[in-house]
């Protein structure tokens, strides 16, 4: 059985443009749509009078949501295949599980009850956090969320973060047909090996080779398995995340990769992670190691 891209549906405007985009992904790769509502509707109206009390309130507005989400894909592609789910569980709780057995993960930058000034709403951040599968948050200017741009952008951390993103990227760039933008940093250390300050304006060709080698050597197996992707990789000077929010607003998906911790119950997002979750111009892709 072909695995589903799962996406979070709560009748938001974020929700909806994650719908949208989401079946032109799956038409791209192939794959069955899955929506999904979850809440815990259940706990909280309980002995709370209904007119039909076979039907809470919460789940006939649950019904009216994934079916309206369902409608909606199947008018902006028929060939879709759509299903939907109602689950009465916690929403990030239900995501990520339903991403262990799903192609990726969706979820717009904002829900239904999010509070105003927020840039991610409270479920994105939680799925971006825990989940073992990929996860698109969808935000972003009307440019990057209709894939104009004909560019995926991939910031390349450490070898053991990498591996997994860069197959995803690949595979982004070469079912679109488009460029795949490759950025490493690099940040000129302010001391020496032996504690001492370095003079500004030094030399900076050992941290740009560095860099360099660092992207080379990880995109190497990519590049041959994927020989029609055309790359164009750069060694850039500066914080990674402001960098790459700056390159976003040129590109129709953002992707990095993302470590998670077993036993670690907090938050594991990094902190260009972070950034472009609330900062990005386009979607933005997580790509966890695998365990």
């Amino acid at each position: 059985m072909t695995p589903p891209l799962v996406v979070g549906v709560d009748g938001s405007d974020s929700c909806l443009l994650a719908v949208d985009w989401s079946v032109d992904e799956v038409a791209r790769h192939g794959v069955p749509l899955r929506l999904v509502y979850a809440s815990l509707w259940a706990r909280y109206e309980a002995g709370i009078p209904s007119a039909d009390p076979k039907r809470p309130s919460e789940q006939v507005l649950a019904e009216h949501i994934v079916a309206s989400a369902a409608d909606r894909a199947e008018r902006r592609n028929p060939d879709v295949k759509v299903t939907t789910d109602i689950v009465p569980q916690d929403a990030v709780d239900a995501l990520v599980r339903a991403g262990d057995e799903a192609f990726a993960l969706v979820v717009g930058s904002r829900g239904r009850g999010g509070l105003k000034g927020l840039l991610l709403g409270s479920v994105g951040l939680g799925v971006s956090a825990r989940a073992r599968c990929p996860v698109v948050v969808v935000r972003g200017d009307r440019a990057g969320l209709r894939g104009t741009h004909e560019r995926i952008l991939l910031g390349l951390g450490e070898t053991g973060t990498s591996a997994e993103a860069v197959r995803f990227a690949f595979r982004e760039a070469e079912v679109r047909g488009c460029v795949l933008d490759v950025v490493r940093t690099w940040r000129r250390p302010a001391y020496d090996r032996s504690g001492d300050r370095l003079q500004p304006g030094g030399p900076a060709d050992t941290y740009e080779e560095g860099a360099s080698a660092v992207i080379e050597a990880l995109l190497r197996t990519a590049s041959a398995d994927h020989p029609h992707v055309r790359t164009r990789p750069a060694a850039l000077e500066g914080p990674a995340g402001k960098i790459l929010v700056h390159r976003s607003a040129a590109a129709d998906l953002v992707i990095v990769g993302a470590r998670r911790r077993r036993g670690h119950l907090g938050l594991q997002l990094g902190r260009v992670s972070h950034t472009l979750l609330h900062h990005a111009q386009c979607p933005v892709a997580l790509v966890p190691v695998r365990q």
